[in-house]
């Protein structure tokens, strides 16, 4: 598989190519021509430990609403996009609504600073819902569908774990 990949960080934007090839239980990864030893584990959910190049990282990893990731890997963070040539859909289209009811998890632990929304609200997609709190970043959470705020489980200084289900949107 062949993908590229456009990072977006605080130094700027960088495009990489990424091509991964199966190797019985693990995966060949080559990042810009370049080939590196490389492993990975989901260690929580939106957590994965990747041993790249003989380095460790620990990434977090959210998604935001207009179809990008986003990193953090310690005191960085940056905003992923993949684009896989195989892929009929153009890069520049919106980002696909969630259907049916949505989830919304705590992408890393913290704590809740603030809530935005009441159970009963109605939300549009990539409304900010609450605000998490992590390594002195306030990261915002947002609806991933419009919708109906279906149930609210976070409240204002709440420390959440990493998955942690904190709504739901119908």
């Amino acid at each position: 598989m062949r993908f590229e990949i456009q990072l977006a960080g605080v130094s700027g934007k960088k495009k990489h190519t990424v091509e991964l090839t199966r190797n019985s239980s693990a995966y060949d990864v080559t990042i810009d021509g370049h080939p590196l030893p490389a492993d990975a584990v989901q260690v929580s959910p939106n957590t994965v430990s990747v041993l790249l190049g003989g380095q460790s990282f620990e990434i977090h990893i959210s998604r935001s609403a207009d179809g990008k990731m986003k990193l953090q890997c310690g005191q960085h963070e940056f905003s992923a996009e993949v684009m896989d040539p195989r892929s009929w859909r153009g890069r520049k289209q919106g980002a696909l609504e969630v259907e049916g009811r949505a989830e919304i998890v705590a992408p890393m632990p913290g704590k809740v600073v603030r809530v935005l929304v009441a159970a009963g609200d109605a939300v549009e997609a990539g409304q900010e819902i609450l605000v998490v709190e992590a390594m002195k970043m306030q990261n915002e959470i947002r609806s991933p569908k419009s919708g109906k705020v279906e149930r609210l489980l976070a409240k204002e200084g709440q420390a959440v774990n990493a998955g942690e289900v904190l709504a739901w949107v119908d």
